[in-house]
């Protein structure tokens, strides 16, 4: 005879089952991976994905190149009219990803493991933290970490808060100010994309692309128009936010050659053109080598050269002047994190939209490629685990370099040694303006452009996988030959904008990266949202699991 216990254990375990097999049902899609594609000579295209964004990119090269100054101007335009009548949008937008992601840090949603409770992670922490610190910043922290807090100091474009230049509190400010465009805030924004396309596709089972992310949203309609609308807004948007990292490590790198040759070599257009067209040449041998063989070795090395350059920095400028240059670097950012997130009543009008508008917006533009890219590399981690380090083990060693780097700059300004000490000038110049004043600079000049060299291979490989995993559907083993395509797009974009710009190619780069960067803000701020429905969805099922596994025992 049975037991009644038993029986009422039974049912409710049978219950229990019944429940979990009806959420397990809301993720279950008729859709097939790359059901949508065409095969055409040999590629694995999706339609209209890669057809749509390849011919916009073809026209917009053409154009350029056919009217170069009417392009210039049309780009310069519509950037200053984002400026004017959207800075409250980026603004606001950069707030709620840092809120979003140290919320799902704190709660229960943290313990949820990417890939499911048995997932293992592919890469070391070491490995893995290098691929997304490679992919996140590499150029343009070497690019602005001299010149954005020289430049604040000494009032070379705009101070945060309108604070006045050289002083001991401007030191800070500055600083202060740089951080908040380089801590929190840009890395919430990757952050958010991400942890969004690992969770939908590794716990999901969804196809890896940007439309999947949506599918609490949207439904089964993700696989029509709506998500072919999703997808090539993200490819347009990682194309230009790419051309814009690009385009600003080729007139580094040209600018350091032409400093330490001392004029022998032209830093000008022809030979940004140069770098950018070996430099690509390069990324395609790393795209035919893949992550193991490509990236991840790549990113390595970038690491180990950064903290080399970093330590040199730090110990030839001085232990003192270095924890000195530290402290001002955290309590100005501590101190002017928040006034500087407020998006009403700003009068600092040059800073907030030169600067802080411009940088939310190339954040925004790259975090389709920087977020694919982290979630290809974060399978196994908790979510708790994966923003921790997203988010803030980049804070600390970003705080570390801008110290040393843009903490160094700033005391040879107030010494008055060396060409910083007349301001900004040449601000591609400025890291190797600093470096100069110190032992060994034409050594430590040609590491820092090696380092530049090697972060754009690895943000021009990792980019064109992202890419072409987008434009595939979601496959991650799309002919090569399709991620050859995207490499050459990239260079030819960036190499593009510096030219329409002409003197004014940074305010080009900029423009193209505000520009794509503002539909994409709206598409992350509905991410959040449909992550969030699939967080909770998780949890519910989880816990159902569990309570089945308790009674079972």
């Amino acid at each position: 005879m049975n037991n009644p216990q038993e029986n009422s254990a039974e049912q409710e375990q049978q219950e229990i089952a019944e429940e979990i097999e009806q959420l397990e049902e809301v993720y279950e899609t008729d859709y097939e991976l790359g059901q949508d594609n065409v095969d055409w000579l040999g590629l694995d295209l999706h339609n209209p994905v890669f057809i749509v964004s390849a011919s916009l990119i073809i026209l917009f090269v053409v154009l350029s190149l056919m009217f170069p100054e009417g392009s210039n101007e049309v780009l310069i335009g519509l950037r200053e009219a984002i400026q004017q009548n959207f800075d409250w949008l980026f603004l606001s937008a950069g707030n709620i990803f840092v809120v979003f992601c140290l919320a799902l840090i704190l709660l229960p949603f943290g313990s949820i493991r990417l890939g499911g409770e048995d997932a293992k992670p592919d890469f070391s922490r070491m490995s893995w933290f290098a691929m997304l610190f490679a992919a996140g910043m590499g150029i343009g922290l070497m690019f602005w970490s001299v010149a954005e807090p020289v430049g604040y100091f000494t009032e070379w474009f705009g101070t945060p808060l309108n604070i006045e230049g050289g002083s001991e509190a401007s030191r800070a400010a500055a600083l202060g100010g740089t951080m908040y465009h380089w801590g929190l805030h840009p890395w919430a924004i990757y952050g958010v994309v991400a942890l969004a396309l690992a969770f939908f596709s590794f716990n999901k089972g969804l196809p890896l692309t940007i439309r999947s992310t949506f599918y609490p949203l949207l439904g089964e309609r993700v696989w029509g128009r709506t998500g072919d609308v999703i997808d090539t807004l993200a490819v347009l948007a990682t194309l230009f936010g790419l051309a814009t990292s690009l385009g600003l490590g080729a007139q580094q790198a040209a600018g350091g050659m032409a400093f330490l040759s001392d004029g022998g070599i032209s830093g000008g257009l022809m030979t940004q053109v140069v770098i950018i067209a070996g430099v690509t040449a390069v990324a395609l041998v790393s795209v035919l080598r893949g992550i193991d063989g490509g990236v991840r070795v790549l990113s390595n090395i970038n690491m180990l050269v950064a903290i080399l350059l970093l330590a040199f920095v730090v110990i030839a400028g001085g232990l003192a002047a270095f924890l000195s240059n530290y402290g001002s670097t955290v309590a100005g950012y501590a101190q002017l994190i928040l006034p500087l997130s407020n998006p009403v009543g700003r009068e600092d009008e040059t800073f907030y939209h030169s600067w802080t508008i411009f940088f939310w917006a190339w954040w925004i533009s790259w975090s389709p490629f920087v977020g694919m890219f982290i979630a290809r590399v974060s399978r196994g981690r908790t979510i708790r685990e994966f923003l921790i380090a997203v988010l803030l083990v980049p804070v600390v060693f970003t705080t570390i370099w801008m110290s040393a780097f843009g903490g160094g700059g700033i005391d040879q300004v107030r010494e008055g040694v060396g060409a910083l000490a007349e301001g900004i000038g040449d601000h591609t110049l400025a890291l190797f303006q600093m470096l100069e004043q110190l032992p060994f600079y034409q050594f430590t000049s040609l590491l820092a452009i090696l380092l530049v060299l090697v972060f754009f291979v690895t943000s021009s490989d990792s980019g064109s996988l992202v890419i072409d995993t987008i434009t595939s559907g979601g496959k991650t083993n799309a002919p090569k030959s399709q991620r050859i395509f995207w490499v050459i797009a990239e260079g030819v974009i960036a190499a593009v904008l510096l030219a329409v710009g002409g003197s004014a190619a940074l305010e080009a780069l900029q423009a193209g990266a505000v520009s794509a960067g503002l539909p994409f803000t709206l598409v992350l701020l509905a991410m959040c949202v449909s992550l969030a429905l699939g967080l909770r969805h998780e949890r519910q099922l989880l816990s159902l699991q569990d309570q089945h596994d308790q009674i079972s025992e």
